[in-house]
């Protein structure tokens, strides 16, 4: 049944784009975003972390989001629970993208354990825009590879590097990772309800954050989308009560 879901979600094979040009334009992203990286390194040793802390979670967590929130969190002096619970939930996104990839991409089963760790924004948004199932692969498969390759590299020569720079938060690079997730998720705020929530939720973390322990105003922005969904359907279930009452 999910494979026939999947083959009626995506177009034939036939008339698809180019492989080089899948490639090509997966591996746009892949660099660009994977030397950011090193700004995580370079952030996550002035935070603190050693090394192999840094390292490991670039390898094991590989969310550049949510590993910029938990450095960040730290830094700041907040509770390591309550930074890692921010991370947490930032990179709670990647499970409902694995579950639309999986459709499109109808991967054997040996392989989706190992697919999973790739399955982040960047490759999600370079295989939602292939249209072919052919090249979804394919540009999942590139930008994964070369996105998984440079961050983990740039991660550790950023964090070894560190001390070279000093004082790490007068080269705002901290600011280096959220401005690339801002970049990627602008585009895909189409409807009014998404600009909304995202709207609401910048509001709430910027408005929290000078009142709240340092990773909790991540944690209250996520209340933006239910909050946003809830008005909504206040607001059609209105509508719909007054047509009643026009109908009567």
């Amino acid at each position: 049944m999910a494979e026939q879901t999947a083959l009626a979600d995506i177009r034939a094979d036939d008339g698809g784009k180019p492989d080089a040009a899948v490639v090509r334009d997966a591996l746009g992203v892949g660099v660009a975003v994977g030397l950011s990286g090193f700004a995580f390194g370079v952030t996550s040793a002035g935070s603190g972390l050693t090394l192999w802390q840094t390292c490991a979670l670039s390898l094991l967590v590989f969310t550049g989001a949510s590993q910029f929130a938990l450095v960040g969190a730290l830094a700041a002096g907040g509770n390591p629970y309550t930074a890692a619970a921010g991370a947490f939930f930032l990179g709670v996104r990647n499970a409902f993208y694995g579950l639309r990839l999986s459709q499109l991409l109808a991967l054997p089963r040996a392989v989706r354990p190992f697919a999973a760790q790739w399955v982040i924004d960047e490759t999600t948004a370079v295989t939602l825009a292939q249209p072919t199932r052919r090249s979804a692969r394919i540009g999942f498969t590139v930008t994964g590879v070369t996105l998984y390759v440079l961050w983990n590299l740039t991660t550790l020569l950023g964090a070894l590097g560190a001390k070279a720079l000093g004082d790490t938060d007068a080269w705002g690079l901290d600011a280096a990772g959220p401005a690339v997730f801002l970049a990627l998720l602008a585009p895909m705020l189409k409807t009014a309800t998404e600009r909304a929530v995202a709207a609401l939720a910048v509001m709430l973390g910027l408005g929290l954050l000078p009142v709240l322990p340092a990773g909790v105003p991540v944690l209250a922005a996520a209340l933006a989308a239910p909050a946003v969904l809830y008005l909504r359907g206040r607001r059609g279930s209105g509508g719909r009560d007054d047509v009643r009452e026009g109908d009567r």
